[in-house]
């Protein structure tokens, strides 16, 4: 136990150095968590300042913060608004940590490290740090649909995290991960969730709307922060982490529909306590130990910073984000935290990797701790700049993608086609499942089958093992086509589902969007399969043959994506004449100055099904948009809309140019998803 004379001077020396440096930041502008983790490097005990902090103190004060800023993290996330995120950044989620892992074990074995500090390098850079982000979050005011696909993709995160512990424990015992030992694990997972939530749905809701009426401010505060260490305790007490437990707690105090009220309260508290765990990750900075590992560190620092960008922007384009959301979305989750400590200091505890790695996992921590503000803050600009410098074949395609998506969700349900999804993905994993199965077994027991064919056949230790591969090669592959064959019928059915194929022997004006929408959904399932299991069966590969093969699959579709998107191109021509001639007839049915009826566009939708939802807006003359040109005003960056065509007097601009200039009077013809049309009649007046 720490005394209290120990416990005063630690707190008083982090709070006032912390006080010091958040006043310099906020005075130059910075991110005040960078403060934090200054404050931290000061009283640390890797510099020579007579400023020293009992690092066992703040650690204990600092898990206060992890765990109060993960509650009112939840108090924003009931457990609706969770489930609705929930599939697409689960998708996300299992993407980006089958990557990170897959990158994490080629960098250790590129460094030589053994077979299990590549594994513990690979699961210590897969999951972000929630913590980091919400604080980073809060501090630039970040709300909407961002906030709420990075938190689901955090929450998942953290539970593929726990399971990567428990894979991580049984394989470094010796004792290896049985599929029944797997399915217990999850099992277990589930069982937890499964009861804290149907539980607290029943208790907490109930009890936290008795305790407001008392209109106790007081009274109210130490209920939630009670409920919210609760809920922590509970959590660590099976197993599983205090910051998922504090969530949780929170999700389950939102759903009184007094999260507003409570989040005020906490506010204070949190903040307090969420400063000294951003100090306590400064307190762990040493230079020495990034000096003596400064390649690995550099590297690896690369890795979790390119690699998140990429892998989570992907993953959340493909699940029907649109473009400036899933590049925003990335940028925000390139960093790694302190799931990372627990991971290393587990293999550090299991003696399953060398001294090395915890400080390694630190400092790309602290490193990426760092660049997170800057990031998040420049992701708006940065995912602009991806925007304009995407070819016009995938800037069209991906202005529609999300409508699209959007179509197929809120399409009307049919069982049969919910049953055929269902079967459908379900052989895709079971195609899957085997080839990791072969991969797997073909590695372990190569050596027995290799030594029991040579001494029947006798052709040699050199070629039997060879001719082994073939084998286990020439029986995987029925499973890779299937994967692909699979991914492409289950495409048909999803674009079918989104964009109805006419009927009555009409012609087909769906078919262009339609066939680039099927190579895409093709392109996505095979891309989100075939990642976890390159992630799964690389540790049992020489080389990299599987990464190879995965990339000439994806390479083969997304040269035939390329060439739909390019005829997709086209189609949005056409739909942009119609609806210019449309506009046109109006105009001189009604006078140039009406602005015309949705009842015009909606035949359009009618007649071109595929090019989105267009929806017209009347540029008037205290409109912020005239006098710029599209390219300054940048619509499709900042909102996701597309402008298909411009209506002007009697004239019509067709698919205009970045350098076309609005005036006033100007009819923009829009196409998106209906949030991002709405987004952009807000930027355009």
């Amino acid at each position: 136990m720490h005394d209290a004379h120990a416990f005063l001077q630690a707190l008083a020396t982090v709070l006032c150095v912390a006080a010091v440096t958040t006043v310099l930041f906020q005075r130059l502008r910075q991110p005040v968590v960078l403060g934090y983790i200054l404050a931290g490097f000061i009283i640390g005990p890797h510099v020579p300042i007579p400023l020293v902090a009992d690092p066992g103190i703040v650690q204990t004060l600092s898990e206060l913060g992890v765990i109060l800023l993960m509650f009112s993290l939840g108090l924003e996330f009931s457990l609706r608004r969770l489930f609705q995120v929930g599939p697409t950044a689960g998708l996300t989620a299992v993407i980006q940590c089958s990557v990170m892992v897959w990158l994490g074990f080629v960098v250790g074995r590129a460094f030589g490290w053994t077979m299990l500090e590549s594994l513990f390098t690979g699961s210590c850079i897969a999951i972000s740090s929630t913590t980091i982000i919400a604080k980073a979050f809060d501090e630039q005011n970040i709300r909407g649909a961002l906030r709420s696909i990075v938190v689901g993709i955090l929450i998942v995160e953290d539970l593929i995290g726990i399971l990567l512990m428990a894979m991580l424990t049984a394989v470094s015992s010796g004792t290896g991960l049985s599929a029944g030992d797997l399915a217990f694990t999850v099992g277990r997972l589930a069982a937890f969730l499964v009861g804290l939530v149907g539980i607290g749905l029943f208790v907490v809701p109930r009890l936290m709307r008795y305790i407001t009426k008392l209109q106790r401010p007081e009274t109210t505060l130490v209920t939630s922060v009670g409920i919210c260490f609760a809920g922590a305790l509970l959590a660590q007490t099976f197993g599983y982490s205090v910051a998922l437990g504090a969530f949780l707690a929170g999700s389950l105090v939102a759903e009184s529909g007094e999260g507003k009220e409570i989040e005020h309260l906490v506010q204070p508290v949190r903040d307090l306590f969420g400063a000294v765990f951003f100090v306590s990750v400064g307190m762990l900075i040493d230079p020495a130990l990034i000096r003596e590992h400064w390649m690995a560190i550099t590297v690896l620092t690369g890795v979790v910073v390119l690699g998140k960008i990429l892998s989570v922007s992907l993953g959340a384009f493909f699940t029907g984000n649109g473009t400036r959301t899933s590049v925003q979305a990335g940028l925000s989750l390139s960093q790694i935290g302190e799931f990372s400590f627990i991971i290393a200091g587990l293999g550090l505890s299991l003696k399953a990797t060398g001294t090395f790695l915890y400080p390694v996992a630190v400092a790309v921590s602290a490193i990426t701790t760092l660049t997170t503000p800057w990031l998040i803050r420049a992701s708006g600009p940065i995912a602009n700049w991806v925007d304009r410098k995407l070819p016009a074949p995938l800037q069209t395609f991906a202005s529609l993608y999300g409508s699209w998506v959007e179509n197929l969700r809120t399409s009307p349900r049919q069982k049969t086609v919910g049953a055929r999804v269902r079967r459908m993905g379900l052989l895709m994993l079971l195609d899957a499942a085997f080839i990791t199965i072969i991969v797997i077994g073909t590695s372990v027991l190569l050596p027995q089958v290799t030594e029991f064919i040579d001494e029947r056949m006798g052709w040699g230790k050199t070629l039997t093992p060879w001719i082994v591969i073939g084998l286990a090669t020439a029986l995987a592959l029925p499973f890779c086509v299937g994967i692909v064959r699979m991914g492409r019928r289950l495409g048909v059915v999803l674009a079918e589902g989104a964009l109805p194929a006419a009927a009555n022997g009409r012609v087909d004006l769906a078919a262009a969007p339609r066939r680039v929408l099927v190579v895409a959904l093709q392109l996505a399932s095979v891309f989100m399969v075939g990642v976890p299991v390159l992630a799964i069966t690389q540790p049992f590969l020489p080389g990299v043959p599987g990464a190879v093969l995965l990339l000439v699959s994806l390479g083969v579709m997304g040269f035939a994506f390329w060439k739909s998107a390019t005829n997709l191109q086209g189609h949005m021509r056409a739909g942009a004449q119609v609806i210019v001639e449309a506009l046109a007839a109006q105009s001189h049915a009604k006078g140039a100055e009406d602005e015309p009826s949705q009842d015009v566009l909606h035949g359009v939708r009618q007649m071109l099904p595929g090019i989105g939802e267009p929806e017209s807006v009347a540029l008037g003359e205290s409109s912020p948009a005239v006098g710029r040109t599209l390219a300054e005003l940048n619509l499709r960056g900042m909102t996701g809309a597309t402008v298909l065509a411009i209506r002007r007097g009697e004239a019509g601009v067709l698919v205009p140019t970045a350098q076309e200039v609005l005036r006033a009077g100007d009819i923009l013809a829009l196409a998106g998803t209906h949030e991002a049309i709405d987004a952009a009649k807000g930027v355009l007046g």
